[in-house]
């Protein structure tokens, strides 16, 4: 279930930070929220540096270094594990994209289960099933 996008402008980064990020954010999900691995996905989504606006201003130096991220997950999740994620992918931009903390910005969107599709069934159906083999 755990899905993220890492919103950065294109050319602001090296191949080589992009990858080192989405590894890292990808095993951060896992642990953080205890799921496992194969089912994280992380996405980083392109803009042009002309695309994109931070305090009112088209300036492709500003925008270099004002990263938003959205992580989803399933509602349920406790507080500390929103924050915790939250605080972990602000740490990877800051180390990894060398991104200064104070401009990070991020969110977790929180989906109810009913509302998620996994193999076009929702994840509250797959959930139970897995709660009731568990058994």
């Amino acid at each position: 279930m755990p899905v993220a996008h890492f919103h950065l402008i294109d050319g602001a980064f090296t191949d080589a930070q992009r990858h080192r990020l989405l590894t890292e954010a990808s095993r951060c999900y896992a642990e953080i929220l205890a799921s496992p691995l194969d089912r994280t996905r992380v996405f980083i989504v392109g803009y042009k540096p002309a695309d994109v606006a931070v305090g009112g201003l088209i300036d492709p130096e500003t925008s270099n270094t004002a990263p938003y991220f959205t992580a989803i997950v399933l509602a349920g999740r406790s507080v500390e594990q929103r924050q915790q994620l939250a605080a972990r992918f602000t740490d990877l931009l800051e180390t990894i994209m060398g991104v200064p903390r104070a401009a990070i910005r991020g969110r977790i969107i929180e989906v109810e289960p009913e509302n998620w599709s996994i193999g076009g069934r929702s994840a509250a159906e797959q959930r139970a099933e897995e709660i009731a083999a568990r058994r």
